[in-house]
């Protein structure tokens, strides 16, 4: 069986449908009828059939309620299970002779409590294999997908739609970052919580995503795999067509000693971690908020083929501090051309104080128009290979227009990354919502936006 059942799936039935509406039966079957608990603009219902299972109970939530899903005599292609631990095996053995071949299972109680627990996984397991069933979990979220608008989970609310995957140990922090993303504005084409990966593990989740037209850039939370090898063959090969992102749990004693008492998981070496995820191409996050910064700008831009920068920018220490980043990150500060120099003087718009180098300092009182001669005539140039324009904040400034400056230039040089800092917040804001709403990555600091061009460089060496 491929992940299409479970990830693509016509038909769910939820096992542990629950009238009471703080426990998770309750809220998996609302997320799946209307979208999601907390309501917000990207809640819509789940495209396909959805059936509740509920012995104790004749509807919940106006849908009618199975005894089993034994009961249901059309075809079922997921099912999802909320129940306690004890009863899962023995509801296993119902989902193989209802034929359906993908399962997740959201309950807690197994490898990470302990030896029971593990026995307990180890049940369900062999009974998943022996009737070739696939499934998530246990002691995970879910799956949500924003193409058919399925919250087989029980996160609160549903993500905007966008074309980055995230696949998460951690059900805990798929849900934070789905509240994170609503109000940033970071969209998501697929959230995959997999929990103790007792069958299926991270590298089958990135092999299905790697074929996945929805995803452009798969980013990941990963505690620990079972399979070393494998993932590492399977991760060279998805390197290859998208870009994959990873932030690693376990780095010091501690995390790693916490991670088994979470997910059940054997964090291993983090070094050996680090090495593996650089011989497959995989580029690593430091932090959250680094994993989809990278992520989002990843999706959004192109590769950065030629290793040859420019920078443009209203103050000269910020362009200081963004040619000492790229620098740090291996990224070459492009050299101008005198050819270039001369481009940008023949127009008349340059400041008699202008710095005439890479970074090109524009002065400080720079209007749009200034901003416009120099972002198109360096993004132009077919030796600078990309650009990150910063804007300060001053009396003059007009950080709409400067914007649409860097969009306009994008549009018409769409195969060359662009980046952009607004170093300002309350009135600068609706200039960065422009970029925003534009494609075009924008950071509040010089050194995430050089780390973002090392990480499309790295892009651009591989695919």
């Amino acid at each position: 069986m491929t992940l299409n059942n479970i990830m693509k799936p016509n038909s769910i039935a939820l096992i542990g449908a629950s009238r009471k509406v703080q426990s998770v039966g309750y809220g998996i079957l609302k997320n799946l009828l209307t979208g999601c608990v907390f309501n917000t603009k990207y809640c819509k219902p789940y495209n396909g059939k959805v059936y509740a299972v509920n012995p104790n109970a004749k509807k919940v939530l106006g849908q009618k309620c199975y005894n089993s899903i034994l009961d249901i005599k059309k075809k079922v292609d997921v099912a999802i299970i909320a129940i306690p631990a004890k009863f899962i095996p023995d509801t296993m053995k119902e989902i193989a002779k209802a034929g359906t071949k993908g399962v997740i299972i959201v309950s807690a109680g197994f490898g990470e409590e302990g030896e029971k627990g593990k026995k307990l996984q180890k049940e369900i397991l062999r009974i998943a294999k022996k009737n070739k069933i696939r499934f998530v979990g246990p002691n995970c979220l879910g799956i949500l997908r924003t193409s058919n608008n399925m919250n087989a989970s029980f996160a609160p609310t549903m993500p905007p739609k966008g074309n980055i995957a995230f696949i998460s140990q951690s059900g805990a922090l798929a849900d934070s970052v789905i509240d994170w993303a609503i109000e940033s504005r970071y969209g998501f084409s697929t959230i995959i919580s997999y929990g103790n990966k007792a069958d299926l593990d991270a590298e089958d989740y990135l092999e299905w995503l790697a074929n996945d037209k929805e995803t452009k850039v798969i980013t990941m939370y990963i505690e620990g795999v079972k399979d070393g090898k494998k993932f590492l063959r399977i991760a060279k090969k998805v390197c290859k067509k998208k870009p994959v992102i990873a932030l690693k749990a376990g780095r010091g004693k501690a995390g790693t000693k916490a991670i088994s008492s979470h997910t059940g998981s054997l964090a291993g070496s983090y070094k050996i971690y680090e090495a593996a995820f650089k011989q497959a191409g995989i580029i690593q996050a430091d932090n959250v908020e680094e994993l989809f910064d990278l992520g989002k700008a990843l999706a959004e831009q192109p590769p950065l083929k030629k290793n040859s920068v420019a920078i443009v920018t209203n103050g000269g220490g910020c362009g200081v501090l963004t040619a000492d980043y790229l620098e740090e990150f291996g990224v070459e500060l492009a050299k101008l051309k005198k050819s270039t120099i001369k481009k940008l003087e023949d127009t008349g718009k340059m400041h008699p104080a202008y710095s005439a180098r890479n970074p090109l300092d524009i002065v400080g009182d720079a209007l749009p128009e200034r901003y416009n001669v120099a972002v198109d005539t360096l993004i132009s140039e077919p030796y600078i290979g990309g650009l990150i324009v910063l804007q300060t904040l001053q009396t003059m400034t007009d950080s709409v227009a400067d914007a649409k400056v860097v969009v306009n230039a994008h549009n018409r040089y769409p195969n060359k990354p662009i980046i952009c800092v607004y170093m300002g917040g309350k009135f600068s804001k609706v200039g960065m919502d422009y970029l925003e709403d534009h494609n075009i990555p924008d950071y509040n600091d010089p050194r995430k936006a050089a780390r973002t061009m090392w990480a499309l460089a790295r892009i651009g060496r591989i695919l």
